[in-house]
């Protein structure tokens, strides 16, 4: 346990992958003795502790450092639960300390160039570059503006390198015309539904082929998983090309976990070319959650909202992350996924706001079962003022069976079924099993299509793609 976080260090420090002159070795050392006990560092060469309330991020087992991922609670961290969820302490004493607004810049990920350095260096260097004794005439200055500024001109350069260049300002898509089929429908106020079809587990395409001609004529965009709950199948994107083929308009689905930087800038230019505009940005399910043997646990490259920041850039500024200009830019409609009830409303709020701010359009939400509780979520985005800044798609899902119910309700993160709707399949029969999710179905989407703010829903199958079509038919959605 270090001194200043709730947490324990998950891994052990870093060490650089270069030999460094005796001077930084002996600065690294001192740097980690004092961090190691105080903060539990791990030598990550790229400190946030400034903007996470001293609270370090890489505590956080898949190294989120934009925010907690969709499973984020008060209670644990779903990856380990012998630990607390870290990006929930620093959301929580961050808003204890009025320090809230610090959360919002997009912090970029790791240069491995740096990771197992010492970053005191870099600030008395940048402290230099200021002027040593402007700051610190500043700092022993009454005024407390003076001091702010002082602070700000010699940390942010640290955390902010040039290839990044992030900020916490929201940016306006740069281009005049939608896209995409989604995108057009969405501007022009309609209440849109997209579907989810279930990429599948070997080559074969037939189903897959059928699925997508059956919703594509009742929905306006089709959505593919990415290897969801870190179980490989077809990938989003061939099932995106094939949906593409058939006419439809496909919502591509991008998981951090099995990307690089350079993976997913490759991905997406390939992917416009196959037609596909609609990109939705997760982190992904940890592979803690997947099949043995469990693949790697420790750090992401990259967060969903990093994702966001590195794509709007290549799409608004023609740039790729390293700043080389591109002569043909990419075309694309982002997206991002929201968790109404992963953890505090304010905290949520706080977060999908950092995530539009670096690029997202539009939210698929995780499932709801509970249409009303949306109304806290809403409020708080309300009163940060995005709601008009973002179109909205509730996740909803037709429960199969009991045995669903209860591994939705006690094994996804950031999924909560009350109580009521868990006793209601307690009390049923198993043969009225489906249709009594339909009903359940029917009545959450009868409430969301109420909800100001709710642009469109999207149905989640789960497999049962043959049921999409009905459900569409009776909640009178097209």
């Amino acid at each position: 346990m270090a001194l200043f976080t709730p947490g324990r260090r998950w891994q052990p420090p870093f060490f650089p992958f270069k030999r460094e002159p005796f001077g930084k070795r002996i600065l690294r050392k001192v740097e980690r003795w004092i961090k190691g006990p105080m903060f539990g560092c791990r030598m990550c060469g790229n400190c946030l502790l400034q903007e996470t309330a001293f609270i370090c991020p890489m505590e956080c087992p898949k190294g989120m450092r934009n925010g907690p991922c969709g499973g984020s609670t008060p209670e644990k961290c779903y990856v380990d639960e012998t630990r607390p969820c870290i990006w929930y302490k620093i959301y929580e004493r961050s808003f204890k300390m009025g320090r809230e607004h610090m959360l919002l810049e997009v912090l970029p990920p790791l240069d491995w160039d740096k990771v197992g350095t010492e970053t005191w260096g870099d600030v008395v260097r940048s402290i230099r570059e200021y002027g040593t004794g402007s700051f610190i005439k500043a700092r022993f200055s009454g005024n407390k503006e003076k001091k702010r500024e002082s602070w700000e001109a010699v940390f942010q350069p640290v955390r902010q390198p040039t290839w990044w260049a992030g900020d916490s300002n929201y940016h306006a898509p740069g281009y005049p015309e939608p896209f995409s089929r989604l995108e057009r429908e969405l501007k022009a106020g309609e209440f849109v539904i997209t579907a989810e079809v279930s990429p599948p587990l070997s080559t074969a395409t037939g189903k897959l082929k059928r699925d997508i001609a059956m919703v594509n004529e009742l929905v306006t965009a089709v959505n593919f998983t990415d290897s969801a709950s870190a179980s490989p199948r077809m990938s989003s994107m061939a099932c995106s090309k094939i949906a593409a083929e058939l006419g439809a308009d496909p919502v591509l689905q991008i998981a951090a976990r099995d990307k690089t930087r350079s993976g997913l800038q490759s991905d997406i230019m390939g992917a416009n070319v196959m037609g596909v505009h609609n990109v939705l940005c997760i982190t992904g399910d940890n592979a803690r959650i997947g099949p043995t043997p469990t693949s790697n646990t420790n750090i992401l490259d990259m967060d969903a909202i990093q994702m966001l920041w590195i794509l709007r850039r290549m799409r608004d500024e023609a740039i790729y992350l390293d700043g080389r200009k591109m002569k043909s830019s990419p075309k694309l409609f982002l997206g991002a996924a929201a968790s109404p009830f992963a953890s505090e409303p304010n905290f949520q709020a706080l977060r999908e706001e950092k995530k539009i701010n670096a690029g997202a359009q539009f939210f698929q939400t995780n499932l709801i079962f509970d249409p009303d509780g949306l109304d806290l979520w809403l409020e708080a985005l309300d009163k940060r003022n995005i709601l008009n800044k973002v179109y909205i798609l509730a996740g909803v899902t037709p429960i199969r069976s009991n045995r669903m119910a209860q591994y939705l309700h006690h094994n996804i993160p950031g999924v909560r079924v009350p109580q009521s709707i868990l006793d209601r399949f307690d009390a049923a029969r198993e043969d009225d099993y489906e249709e009594l999710g339909v009903e359940i179905a029917l009545d959450i989407i009868q409430t969301i299509k109420s909800k100001t703010g709710i642009n469109g829903i999207h149905l989640m199958s789960v497999g049962w793609e043959a049921i999409v079509p009905r459900i569409i038919s009776e909640a009178g959605l097209k």
